[in-house]
This record gives C-alpha cells, sequence and structure tokens, in this order.
C-alpha cells in the first residue's frame, strides 16, 4: 500500500491575517485612476498612498505608526500636475521616494520626519525625459541614486537622482507599450512585459535583448514578470481563452517553461511580490478579494501552491513592506498594505511557531538601506550584490536622511554635522529652497505654539471660574 509524502516545507502553514481594526488607516480617498500600478509604497518609517486630488496628482504619506482615522486636512505631496500613477520608495534612503505621472515627468521627494503643516509641493527634482505618461519606476537595487522609469512613449530611461541626468535610454527596445519592468539581484539585467507579448531580458548598460520569449502567455491582456533568487523568471498572464496563468522560466532556455499553471477566469492582472529571503511569491489581483501564495523551489512542479488568504472586500491595490520592516518576534514573513476604497488595512503572514526566540532559518541576513555602489561604478560596468544585514536584533531605520543633488554623482545620506559648508553657485537654488522651507516651518510652529498658548490661557480662565464658583 503507497503512502502519499506530503513534501517538506518550513512555509507549508503560513496564514495570512488582517490587522485589527484601530490598526487599519481609514478616511483615505484611494486613487480611482485606471492603471495596472499598486497605488502603494511602503517602507519601515512611512506608508505612501495615490489618492484622488481636484486639479492635478497626489499621494499621501503617512507615518506608519499614525493608524485610525486620517484628517481631511492631513498634507499630500502634490506636484503634479495630471494622475500620478506609480511611487516607489528608495532602497536607500527611507525618506526619498519618486512618483511618476500622466503629466509626463517624475519628480523625487524628501519627506520628513515631522508631520508638515502643509502640502508638500516642491520636490527636489523633476525628471523630464519622457514623452508621454509615465508609469512605471523602479530603483536600482544595489545602486545609490539609480531610477528607472518607463513611460507610454515606450522608452525606459535610467536616471541618476542626484544629478538629474539620463544615464541610459532605451528607446528601441519596445514597439508597443510597456507592461512592467524589474531589476534582477544585483541590477545587471532587466525583465520587461509588453503589450507585443514579447518577454524580454535586457542588458541597460549593454543597451542589447539578450534573451526573449514570445507569448510566454499567450493571451492579450498584460503580462508581469519578476526574476527569482535563482536567476529565473516568474510571470503571471492569460492564456488564449482568458484564463489566469503563472509561469515559470528558465532565460538560458526560453523554449519551454519551467512551469505553467492554470488558475482561474478574471480579469484582474495579477501582481506578482516575491521575497526571495524565502522564495515565496505573493500573487495579488486588482478586483480579487484574495491573495494567493506559491513557494518556488528547485523541486517539481517548482512552483508549489501554499494557500490563499481570503477576505470579503476587493482590493484596489497592495503595498508591499520590505523584510528589514517586518516584526521578527512574531514570526511575521511578509506583510502587505491592502488598499480599500476610503481605507489601506495591513495583512500579516506568519509561519506558527510556538518559540519566542529568533528564528534563523526565517530570517536569513537580507539587503539593508546600505548601497553596494555608487551611480558612476554601475555606469561603468562593476555588478555587487546588496549589503545585507541581521535581523537578529530587529531593525532600527535610521534618522531622517537629506538628499543632495549636486553636481557631482553623490547621494549625501550622512546627517549635516558641524557648520554647514559653503554652498557652490550649482547649490544655490537648493539652499534658497531648504531656507524658505524651514523659515515656512518656524513660522508655522511658532503660530501653531502661539494658539496653544491662548488655549491654555482659556482653559486656566475657566478653571479659575470654576473654583471660584465653588467657594
Amino acid at each position: 500500500m503507497s503512502r502519499r509524502v506530503v513534501r517538506q516545507s518550513k512555509f507549508r502553514h503560513v496564514f495570512g491575517q488582517a490587522a485589527k481594526a484601530d490598526q487599519s488607516y481609514e478616511d483615505i480617498r484611494v486613487s480611482k485612476v485606471t492603471w495596472d500600478s499598486s497605488f502603494c509604497a511602503v517602507n519601515p518609517k512611512f506608508l505612501a498612498i495615490i489618492v484622488e486630488a481636484g486639479g492635478g496628482g497626489a499621494f499621501i504619506v503617512l507615518p506608519l505608526a499614525k493608524t485610525g482615522r486620517v484628517d481631511k486636512n492631513y498634507p499630500l505631496v502634490t506636484g503634479h500636475t495630471a494622475p500620478v500613477l506609480d511611487i516607489d520608495w528608495c532602497p536607500h534612503n527611507d525618506n526619498v521616494i519618486a512618483s511618476a505621472s500622466d503629466d509626463t515627468t517624475v519628480m523625487v521627494w524628501q519627506i520628513p520626519d515631522y508631520t508638515p503643516m502643509r502640502n508638500i509641493t516642491e520636490p527636489i527634482i523633476t525628471l523630464e525625459g519622457h514623452s508621454k505618461r509615465v508609469g512605471i519606476l523602479c530603483w536600482h537595487p544595489t545602486a545609490r541614486n539609480v531610477l528607472l522609469s518607463a513611460g507610454g512613449d515606450n522608452v525606459i530611461i535610467i536616471w541618476n537622482v542626484g544629478t538629474g541626468e539620463v544615464l541610459l535610454s532605451l528607446d528601441d527596445m519596445h514597439p508597443d507599450v510597456i507592461h512592467s519592468v524589474c531589476w534582477n539581484s544585483n541590477g545587471s539585467l532587466l525583465a520587461t512585459t509588453c503589450k507585443d507579448k514579447t518577454l524580454r531580458i535586457i542588458d541597460p548598460r549593454k543597451g542589447q535583448v539578450v534573451a526573449e520569449r514570445f507569448a510566454a502567455h499567450e493571451g492579450m491582456r498584460p503580462m508581469r514578470a519578476v526574476f527569482t533568487r535563482q536567476g529565473h523568471i516568474f510571470t503571471t498572464g492569460f492564456t488564449r481563452m482568458s484564463q489566469r496563468e503563472l509561469g515559470l522560466w528558465d532565460p538560458n532556455n526560453f523554449e519551454e517553461p519551467v512551469a505553467l499553471q492554470e488558475m482561474d477566469t478574471s480579469n484582474g492582472v495579477l501582481l506578482p511580490f516575491y521575497d526571495p529571503d524565502s522564495s515565496i511569491v505573493y500573487l495579488c489581483g486588482k478586483g480579487d478579494s484574495s491573495i494567493r501564495y506559491f513557494e518556488i523551489t528547485d523541486e517539481p512542479p517548482f512552483v508549489h501552491y501554499l494557500n490563499t488568504f481570503s477576505s470579503k472586500e476587493p482590493q484596489r491595490g497592495m503595498g508591499f513592506m520590505p523584510k528589514r520592516g517586518l516584526e521578527v518576534n512574531k514570526c511575521e514573513i511578509a506583510r502587505f498594505y491592502k488598499l480599500h476604497e476610503r481605507k489601506c488595512e495591513p495583512i500579516i503572514m506568519t509561519v506558527p511557531r510556538k518559540s519566542d526566540l529568533f528564528q534563523d532559518d526565517l530570517y536569513p541576513d537580507t539587503p539593508g538601506p546600505e548601497p553596494a555602489l555608487e551611480a558612476d561604478e554601475w555606469l561603468a560596468g562593476q555588478d555587487a550584490e546588496p549589503v545585507l544585514i541581521s535581523l537578529r536584533d530587529g531593525y532600527i531605520p535610521p534618522k531622517h536622511r537629506e538628499l543632495r543633488v549636486t553636481k557631482r554623482n553623490i547621494l549625501d545620506v550622512r546627517p549635516p554635522s558641524g557648520p554647514r559648508r559653503s554652498q557652490s553657485a550649482s547649490d544655490a537654488p537648493l539652499s534658497q529652497h531648504t531656507l524658505e522651507t524651514l523659515l515656512e516651518e518656524i513660522k508655522a510652529l511658532r503660530e501653531q505654539v502661539q494658539a496653544q498658548e491662548q488655549r491654555i490661557t482659556a482653559l486656566e480662565n475657566m478653571l479659575c471660574e470654576l473654583v471660584d464658583g465653588t467657594d
């Protein structure tokens, strides 16, 4: 009598759980723009969500701890003249975020650690190079200050944010709209999907397509692709009969898929969120009310279904917390920020363990906030794996780091100490902007203090009247 052997995996029993109601972010008018991006970006300090805004595009940035109802007058980040389509936090500076818009520009913003008194309207730098809407943003995983943008003009531009210069422009590789772009772990290659149904592996510095596969998924609806830890490509797409499908591909042999699985019939594009530390991929469909997750291994069938987190409400978008932002003492291996129509709800993925001790097998060293390369080193041909950190003692985000835009190719992440350096002529506009911002903040804080003092005086008078009345 043969006995069925259950596959051994420490992630077989991973389960998802929505956070309690008081841990959600309420009263947020999530954007209604029809665009297949996640509309949400999160890091260990902040949560950013693209919101509805009259007369242009905006997104809101909340400190992670600011749960509960969000005041309707809470300051927004407003600078785009058309809807914001994508946002992405810099992996090497938790206070810097990039936004892409229908107005053809990319803007990079410095978010202060304190809550600003009014809308943030001045980006550190505006990157202008696309001729149509910009819908995709992706920071380089290991090189400081390198940002990729892809637009409706079918062009991919790689920028040096510290100088505002275009490092590379890939403008003749995609004949149609680009649906997704993803870096590999050391940022030497790109995986792109396009409306022409072709999956491409691109070496951006050589300006070459090193491998491609036509009709990785045969359906016409958008396809998504991400690199896995083993260097394979994980894709989501549609069959000819409009069934959703996932695939795993070896770029060295694109003829046959490593794995190809049909899933269900639905219109929503599946957004894949891949965790290289656990090799788990989470699939979140826009309009779905579930998150399905799979483990990718070297054993057939290579993509193993683990479980599904289901809820009642459909998701409008999804944010995915980097590993360094998780609570390791609770065996949390992933955290999502699910967008509803008017709120954002954290969803926590946990491996059940009895021990409270640090679980080495769940938390290998993970990419930290320090870059491995400078932008010019990467452009010159150097590659480096991410600089890893241990999560054994938890992760404490560094203090506010200021991004400076200068003619030199650096992103200054050291906190300012001692007297300020003398500004060169090229720095003058930035120093003027910084000075005006500081003066505005000081004025606003003084007004706030004055109002508080008036309130305290009024309360003291009321107290005196009550005491006199009782006498």
